[in-house]
């Protein structure tokens, strides 16, 4: 699976922020139901939480796509 780096410029992002920054949900109440219904991994370990805050070098994956948080600082 490739991954797509998601670049921030702050310490974290959430979870559900980040499937929408990356163009896998197209809303956050989409991003909400697909994360409560546990169809979403974050380091390879199933998560419920939408506000997961995801750090440098965590990845997320949702539906066959991967992501990887890129922090700039």
């Amino acid at each position: 699976m490739e991954y797509k780096k998601i670049k921030i410029k702050e310490e974290f992002i959430r979870l559900d922020s980040a499937l929408k920054l990356a163009g896998y949900v197209s809303t956050g109440g989409h991003a909400k139901m697909v994360i409560q219904n546990g169809e979403v991994k974050v380091n390879d370990e199933i998560c419920t939480m939408r506000g997961k805050k995801l750090y440098n070098g965590f990845t997320a994956e949702f539906d066959g796509n991967g992501l990887v948080v890129d922090n700039e600082s």
